[in-house]
């Protein structure tokens, strides 16, 4: 009687930790960060933790850093901060961002304004339906929308949230979009 009660409660903590695992699989996945275009933010050989089911609860939003896949190479992904939404026009100059006509002041997130010879220049875009403009955090050497173009919603693996190696806040800067009003 003892033994049978040991073998079903065993198999029962068995069960329920393989069930929590599939879940956390389902849920969460870890990102490990190459290169430097996240910086100071993030770091080469960082790894992130990746929500999978927060845009199931809602749409993603101005300030998020998010991994997607490349839409040049669908088999590589990459992380970078969701700067305009769907309907927003962005326009940027060799240092500065400004979302429907709001200038940012991204001094948050940002350490030094781009490099003009590495900077891409002044150009205006308008996001399209579904679809986000996002930008690294070191932008003279960040391949992001100015490069990739426009990303799909369908895209977007999910919104960082935790830093494994490193512990900080990635998505805190509200306040930088605070201003910016929606289409």
């Amino acid at each position: 009687m003892k033994r049978s009660r040991l073998i079903l409660e065993i198999t029962s903590i068995v069960l329920f930790t393989i069930i929590v695992f599939i879940l956390f699989r389902f849920a969460v996945q870890n990102y490990h960060v190459s290169g430097v275009s996240m910086e100071p933010g993030l770091t080469d050989g960082q790894t992130v933790m990746v929500s999978k089911v927060t845009y199931l609860l809602h749409s993603p939003a101005r300030g998020d850093v998010i991994v997607f896949h490349n839409p040049q190479n669908p088999n590589e992904d990459l992380v970078k901060r969701i700067i305009g939404l769907p309907g927003d026009t962005i326009r940027t100059d060799s240092s500065s961002v400004w979302v429907n006509n709001v200038l940012l002041n991204e001094k948050s997130y940002i350490n030094a304004p781009a490099n003009t010879a590495l900077n891409p220049g002044a150009n205006t875009w308008h996001v399209p339906p579904n679809q986000y403009f996002v930008l690294g955090d070191n932008r003279p050497v960040s391949f992001d929308s100015r490069y990739l173009g426009f990303i799909p919603k369908d895209y977007i693996v999910g919104i960082a949230f935790f830093v494994v190696w490193h512990p900080g806040s990635i998505n805190n800067h509200s306040d930088v979009f605070s201003k910016v009003k929606n289409p």
